[in-house]
């Protein structure tokens, strides 16, 4: 059953052949064991039972994922109200161990319609133990793909497969046990099409005196594949280390530096290293193809002006003035900006607004500001008087940071773009390509 994975297995435990997860349970936030699917039987049912007293149903050190009790590690992860944890005496790959759980949450959650809680477990608790028998074989990571695990694990009314059809079972054997387990051979598409999704979390922390205090870029680069056959897809960035000379003469665009990314397990890792160039077979449908994080030349989308007024001891003027920093033919969009009040204000009056609705909302301490729409290059200001209720102490007020949140599609704050997106299979059609931007507020903040 193993197949061509089994001779993989044991360079990705990476500490020896003989280390293995001995057992695998399901735990709720009581202590009480759900499910117990044992591989190996080196821990016994007590030792389990102290890990679930002592760590569990104490709620004694839960945020450590690895716990060593009397010779026996646990390695655990929370969901919700379930706690899984893998257990084992070997010195086995923790990484690799805490990744085959998250990837059972994900299994579970395909099975489930999204969800995974304690009322789940015990309604499907015969499929979990079904399905624990396929994704672990002898403590060993097996099959870990929903789509090959739903062709013969199925539930309700969905169709199952004719075991009797040796076609059928060879193509799902060597989708679970080849190179390429995500993605099925012989899938088909009227219209041949790929569209790529650059999203990114900017994250921006201005001081009172408008220096910048941190400045980064949370990134994600999503596919949608429809695609038919065995593509190979080659991707390239804007990436510094491969842009050369003349690339960078040519243009303004200077490239940018990836300080942290991660893959999906479909890129080659060994050919990104060297060219720098993201190749893959993609799976079929939405997947996520990679993370990063980017810390030089962020570009701010919008710039900040605020401004504080004290008139007289009850009363106080707040104005701010915004610029969209984007070029002119991108609108922002979905923009919102709380400007915070003191605790003892008694209501705020909006006097100038050049665009867009502002309020004050008791319920945030804030005057809000929503614009549904901001056109790049615009600078928009708004002007408000606050009047504050009469306290007993006069407290200082200690100014929360002003807050922002918005969608700025066709735009990238860590100015990554994507230089070439090239598809091949052997039948040499030509795809449809889509490739959209979009820059989201992270944590934006700016002092006053």
């Amino acid at each position: 059953r193993l197949g061509g994975k089994g001779r993989r297995r044991s360079a990705a435990c990476g500490a020896g052949r003989g280390s293995m997860i001995s057992s695998i349970l399901l735990i709720n936030l009581k202590g009480e064991i759900l499910i117990w699917r044992a591989y190996k039987d080196n821990v016994s049912r007590a030792e389990w039972q102290v890990f679930c007293n002592r760590v569990v149903a104490a709620k004694e050190s839960r945020d450590k994922p690895v716990q060593s009790i009397n010779g026996v590690h646990f390695i655990h992860t929370m969901q919700g109200d379930v706690v899984l944890v893998a257990a084992t005496k070997d010195n086995i790959n923790v990484i690799l161990t805490l990744k085959v759980l998250y990837k059972m949450v994900d299994i579970f959650k395909a099975y489930f319609g999204g969800s995974f809680d304690e009322s789940q477990v015990r309604r499907n608790f015969v499929l979990i133990y079904e399905l624990l028998d396929e994704i672990l074989d002898y403590g060993y990571p097996q099959i870990l793909e929903a789509d090959v695990l739903k062709k013969y694990i199925t539930q309700g009314n969905s169709k199952s497969i004719d075991l009797n059809d040796q076609e059928t079972l060879k193509k799902i054997t060597v989708q679970a046990t080849g190179v390429c387990s995500w993605r099925a051979e012989g899938i088909k598409h009227r219209k041949n099409e790929v569209h790529i999704d650059v999203v990114e979390n900017v994250n921006i922390l201005m001081s009172a005196k408008r220096e910048s205090l941190r400045a980064d870029v949370a990134g994600q680069i999503l596919v949608k594949c429809q695609l038919s056959g065995m593509p190979e897809c080659k991707f390239g960035m804007n990436d510094k280390l491969v842009m050369s000379s003349a690339d960078k003469t040519r243009s303004t665009d200077k490239g940018i530096a990836l300080d942290d990314y991660r893959f999906h397990q479909c890129v080659r890792l060994s050919k990104f290293d060297v060219d720098r160039e993201i190749t893959f077979i993609p799976p079929d449908g939405v997947f996520e193809l990679m993370t990063y994080r980017i810390t030089e030349n962020i570009e701010s989308p919008f710039k900040l002006l605020p401004n504080v007024k004290m008139l007289g001891r009850n009363k106080l003027e707040l104005s701010l003035q915004v610029t969209a920093m984007y070029d002119k033919n991108i609108t922002a969009t979905n923009v919102q900006i709380d400007i915070p009040c003191p605790k003892n204000t008694a209501r705020g009056i909006v006097h100038k607004i050049d665009h867009g609705r502002a309020r004050f909302e008791p319920s945030k301490g804030a005057i809000v500001w929503r614009i549904r729409r901001f056109p790049g290059r615009h600078e928009y200001t708004v002007l408000a008087e606050v009047e504050l209720a009469s306290t007993v102490t006069d407290k200082q007020w200690v100014k929360p940071p002003i807050t922002m949140s918005f969608d700025v599609p066709q735009f990238t704050a860590s100015g990554l773009r994507v230089r070439f997106l090239k598809v091949q299979e052997k039948s040499n059609y030509k795809p449809v390509k889509w490739i959209r931007y979009l820059t989201r507020a992270g944590s934006y903040q700016h002092r006053i």
